[in-house]
């Protein structure tokens, strides 16, 4: 088994864990999407540690992860579903950001260039 393969069989059976928690029935198909698109948000790290060998993540961090669950007030499930919208606008305007400074050192730098070749003022 890959590490990728172990990440994802701990997925199922957090997922598990969280839906027991919530009180949520959710069937196989369900299950899969969700486990589909934790992948696909998660692809660069899966894919990172794609090859790596690793028969399974150990039943103490399991239990861990699984303890954190448990811990979770209703609030803090609420605050976690409330932050998911907000975290991704944030990231769309990180990315903006980050594209208008780019755009803007490239100007910089040209204008430096022009300057430097040109005799500039």
């Amino acid at each position: 088994m890959t590490a990728r393969e172990a990440v994802l069989v701990a997925f199922d059976r957090l997922f598990d864990k969280a839906a027991r928690k919530l009180g949520v029935q959710c069937d196989e198909r369900e299950k899969e999407e969700a486990k589909q698109r934790f992948a696909e948000r998660h692809a660069a790290a899966l894919d990172a540690v794609a090859q790596l060998p690793m028969a399974q993540i150990p039943e103490s961090v399991m239990e861990a992860m699984e303890e954190t669950i448990d811990g979770l007030s209703p609030a803090q499930v609420v605050a976690q579903l409330a932050a998911i919208p907000l975290a991704h606008h944030a990231q769309q305007m990180l990315r903006m950001i980050a594209y208008r400074s780019a755009q803007q050192r490239l100007l910089d730098h040209l204008i430096t260039q022009a300057d430097d070749q040109y005799g500039g003022n």
